[in-house]
């Protein structure tokens, strides 16, 4: 999220952020937004415990505060179907690996890279990708692949791959903006 709000700041990318929704109430990232002047929300299962609710919460925010495009950035709940409705072909999420592979209910941050040297895999990567009902299965709008190294911990892989995820995501979120990449159409993958 910070990486987002820097690029925007700086001019790398031609958005403003409007509003920061959080599920968890300690999240750094609404501490960040505050910093930054924009508008910052925790909606999550311990101030809103019943999730049609929550959805609805989240959709309403979003709208009331004129949202174009949902990025997530660490938001670590499923998106609900309310908000889904709302905003169809308009929420992008990251993921750390290539999917379709390494992806699915559990398979965040150290998780997926776990699992991509479990699985013996010479290279590894970040998909940038709509959002729909099904965890990671959006379209895919954009991908990075980064060589898995020998000797390679989850951790050493997280290092490496973190600095291209924030250029990724804003490079693509420009290409959003600039028409480069286009968000309607149905959810197969590219």
């Amino acid at each position: 999220m910070q990486a987002i709000i820097d690029a925007c700041r700086d001019g790398r990318l031609a958005a403003e952020p409007v509003v920061v929704i959080s599920n968890n109430g300690a999240s750094g990232a609404l501490d960040r937004a505050a910093a930054a002047g924009i508008p910052a929300y925790h909606i999550g299962p311990g101030n809103v415990p019943d999730p049609d609710e929550r959805d609805r919460v989240i959709a309403d925010t979003l709208r009331r505060h004129e949202v174009d495009l949902v990025v997530l950035a660490g938001y670590m709940q499923k998106v609900g179907p309310r908000t889904l409705a709302a905003f169809r072909d308009r929420i992008v999420n990251i993921h750390p690996a290539l999917l379709p592979r390494h992806g699915g209910k559990g398979m965040y941050g150290l998780n997926v890279h776990r699992a991509v040297i479990a699985a013996g895999e010479k290279e590894t990567g970040i998909t940038i990708h709509l959002v729909n009902e099904e965890y990671d299965s959006g379209r895919i709008l954009a991908q990075r692949r980064v060589p898995v190294q020998p000797g390679d911990t989850p951790e050493s892989l997280a290092e490496r791959v973190l600095p291209l995820e924030h250029a990724l995501y804003v490079e693509t979120l420009q290409a959003i903006v600039e028409g480069k990449v286009p968000l309607g159409g149905d959810d197969r993958k590219a």
